[in-house]
């Protein structure tokens, strides 16, 4: 087992891990504990009472964070015609159709995220097996297979995030760079907690929102006090 380097043991000694925080005294935590010399993406992770083994207790969907994450994000969209011309013209970093299924299965990967027309889709399924395992396959639940490709492309574009549980009930998602305002980041953890409480699934049982963590990319977890994690204060 690795251990921890000085900066992390230090940052700990700021963090009782038995408390739940203020959402407000979490995020200032979080942003004291940060040690590294980069601007560190501050990260929220959900444990949700759910069974994601069971198809309708599976989570997945995309929210937009109204302060984004600090990253900028290239989007590659497979359109064609004048939807092709809607995405460039809203910003899209490649647009295109087969030329680009060739170059992804050469193994390029320069994109953050995928966008496709419904028709281009028997186009893009030759990809599944390459953009399935890396989280970058088109999905309609997350809103990136559409005809409104403009409005996918500003979305994400403004801060739109994806999020889907994992194997235990986990979700993991960005929420902003600790060189984020306090209140920016509050505003966009509320704003996720809050899409998450919607798509709660009707089988659920029990405490659906179990456990809420924020953490910078290298220091601490701090615990959220789940009872007020909804988007209104």
């Amino acid at each position: 087992m690795s251990k921890k380097g000085k900066n992390y043991q230090e940052a700990t000694k700021l963090i009782d891990r038995a408390n739940q925080y203020e959402i407000n005294e979490a995020i200032e935590l979080v942003k004291k504990a940060s040690k590294a010399k980069f601007d560190e993406t501050v990260e929220a992770a959900f444990r949700l009472g759910v069974d994601p083994r069971k198809n309708d207790q599976q989570i997945r969907g995309a929210v937009v964070l109204p302060h984004g994450t600090g990253k900028t994000q290239r989007v590659l969209v497979f359109a064609k015609g004048e939807k092709a011309k809607e995405a460039e013209a809203a910003g899209a970093d490649y647009v295109g159709d087969e030329e680009y299924v060739n170059k992804i299965q050469q193994g390029w990967f320069d994109f953050d995220v995928v966008v496709a027309t419904p028709d281009m889709m028997g186009t893009v399924g030759k990809l599944g097996r390459v953009l399935g395992p890396k989280g970058l396959m088109p999905n309609p639940k997350t809103g990136t297979v559409t005809f409104e490709v403009e409005r996918a492309v500003r979305e994400i574009k403004a801060g739109k995030i994806e999020y889907r549980t994992d194997k235990a009930g986990n979700i993991h998602a960005p929420i902003g760079k600790v060189s984020f305002e306090a209140d920016k980041l509050e505003e966009n953890l509320r704003t996720l907690a809050d899409a998450l409480l919607k798509a709660k699934p009707a089988a659920a049982k029990g405490t659906y929102m179990q456990n809420v963590t924020i953490s910078s990319t290298m220091g601490p977890g701090v615990r959220v006090n789940t009872l007020k994690i909804g988007a209104t204060k």
